[in-house]
């Protein structure tokens, strides 16, 4: 018999050998929602593994982002297998999220129908229904080549011929074989809540939120910004870097600084045809409202704009949020009595609007400053005034809000949605999260300018990731007009500074298994040298070296 360790103090005597499924059952009365795995001293480990030696386990559910994105995981391969069933002479490509689901494109000769999609949707549940294992195995490198040659994958083909393992790890579901970045739930008898929307070209599985994880959210939708992510995989494809395992071989070439050029020139064309709209608008737009969620690149964005419309002749004046922020005392609090700075009842929305629109009917106004060492805001006789060749630039999560310049007339207003719409995929059945390239430019940019270190950017990110669902999110339909802050090459350049950081987080700190999944993320792509990067690019903005920050 072995002690383990669980949550509260508890400790449990348990054979040596004991698979975490079976203590997972004794257990789950205790927990909100199905568990799907575990976490042992800090790493994450499937419910197939057994407990050799004492430890601490902490049980993983649906309710936590770890436990969901196993689920989503999942839910992915049940797809392919049931694809593979259906028809096995089609492609699946698990695309980008939208609409609190995940976008799949079902290739070959013919399109997609609705009836092929009711037809998928009902072989995975029957596939739910014979619980057919997920089986874990390491196959060596030799193996796994000729596994995916024969299943024609070279895009997984490509992205393991750069990595130095001298194996690849492989989940088999019945008679189909695959590669998954991240775990899988034991068997596909977990995997009942689910559903398929049919969504020309392609199909759009939707499945529960870890706030309520036994229901289907309504179907939303979010055409502005699917448009927005067909937009840039096109444009991957074009440029042929639309997987982890393209790039890599670009890298190899020697030809990076070529995709490196004209990914920069696309942002720079893109931001040019945004100042073009609001100059051209037939009526005069005096107000710029930019929002997105961290670390998207908005204040690079931001300052580029400013630059492209004194091109069209018109000079930008930009006013901060920050400096009508609520006395520290009158701050909202959110369900955890913390302090909510990301409210919108943080900021002085009367006083704001009432700057507003003085300004843009021509008259000066005295702009508070707010002083968060003391948690006050002042008046110090800063003056502002605005002509009528002038538009005022406002960046903050909170512009897309109609309730933040509910005063001002909505013609009067731009709204533009800035955020990294990652278009690029590991490879065709593992996606990159759009989420977890924010994630790193933020871990790299705390460390930059903020002497961060890694762990505590981890540990502050669930409460960063609230304030989003909760501010941003919801409001993104809104934008006139959406600019995709993501780069082609970025995560190659991002892993040169984000790998050092995120290998001084040890076991014993709760964010290691966080850091090792970040680690195996970036082990997918080579190394690219920042050299070449102009010095006005967004990605500047997180590794330094932008000519708008000194």
């Amino acid at each position: 018999m072995i002690t383990v360790s669980l949550p509260g103090g508890r400790k449990k005597e348990v054979p040596e050998g004991t698979m975490l499924l079976d203590l997972s059952k004794e257990l789950e009365s205790e927990y909100r929602a199905l568990i799907v795995a575990a976490k042992v001293d800090n790493e994450i480990k499937e419910l197939t593994y057994r407990v050799e030696e004492p430890c601490n386990i902490e049980f993983i559910d649906l309710t936590e982002e770890d436990g969901m994105r196993i689920y989503r995981r999942s839910l992915h391969f049940l797809l392919i297998k049931a694809s593979h069933d259906l028809f096995p002479d089609r492609k699946v490509i698990i695309n980008h999220s939208i609409s609190k689901g995940i976008y799949c494109e079902i290739t070959g000769e013919k399109e997609l129908t609705q009836d092929e999609v009711k037809k998928l949707e009902q072989r995975m549940k029957e596939l739910v229904d014979a619980r057919i294992p997920f089986v874990k195995r390491e196959v060596p490198i030799d193996e796994a080549r000729e596994i995916f040659i024969k299943n024609n994958r070279m895009d997984r083909f490509q992205v393991i011929e750069y990595r130095k393992k001298p194996y690849v790890t492989m989940y088999r579901c019945d008679d189909v074989d695959d590669y998954f970045y991240g775990y899988m739930v034991p068997d596909t008898g977990y995997l009942k809540v689910f559903s398929l929307k049919f969504y020309p070209p392609g199909l759009i599985m939707l499945f529960p939120e870890k706030t309520n994880p036994e229901v289907l959210p309504e179907f939303v939708e979010q055409r502005k910004l699917f448009n927005v992510f067909a937009e840039y995989t096109r444009w991957g494809r074009i440029l042929g870097a639309d997987t982890a395992g393209e790039l890599n071989s670009i890298v190899a070439s020697g030809k990076i600084g070529e995709l490196i050029r004209v990914s920069e020139a696309l942002h720079e064309k893109k931001i040019a045809q945004i100042a073009d709209m609001i100059t051209q608008s037939a009526h005069k737009k005096r107000i710029i409202l930019i929002s997105g969620p961290s670390s998207s690149g908005k204040t690079t964005f931001a300052q580029r704009l400013s630059i492209q419309l004194r091109v069209n002749g018109v000079r930008p004046v930009t006013i901060s949020l920050d400096d009508y922020f609520v006395d520290r005392e009158n701050t909202p609090r959110d369900e955890n009595g913390e302090l909510d700075f990301e409210a919108l009842e943080s900021i002085d929305i009367k006083l704001f609007n009432a700057h507003l629109t003085d300004l843009i009917n021509g008259r000066e106004v005295e702009v508070p400053v707010f002083d968060f060492s003391k948690g006050k805001r002042s008046l110090t006789g800063r003056k502002m005034k605005i002509e009528e060749d002038q538009v005022l630039i406002i960046e903050g999560i909170h512009g897309l809000n109609e309730k933040l310049t509910s005063t001002i007339k909505r013609e009067d207003k731009f709204k533009i949605y800035v955020s990294a719409l990652t278009s690029m995929n590991i490879d065709d059945h593992n996606r990159i999260p759009t989420t977890d390239v924010r994630f790193i430019r933020r871990i790299v940019r705390d460390h930059q300018f903020r002497a961060s270190p890694a762990v505590e950017t981890i540990k502050r990110w669930p409460s960063v990731r609230r304030g989003e669902v909760r501010n941003i999110f919801p409001f993104q339909e809104e934008a006139d007009v959406m600019f995709n802050s993501s780069l082609i090459y970025e995560l190659g350049v991002l892993k040169t500074f984000a790998e050092p950081l995120l290998r001084e987080i040890d076991r014993s700190c709760r964010e290691y298994s966080e850091a090792k999944r970040l680690l195996e993320f970036l082990g997918n792509f080579l190394p690219i040298d920042h050299d070449e990067i102009p010095n006005n690019s967004l990605i500047r903005e997180f590794i330094g070296g932008s000519v708008f920050y000194t």
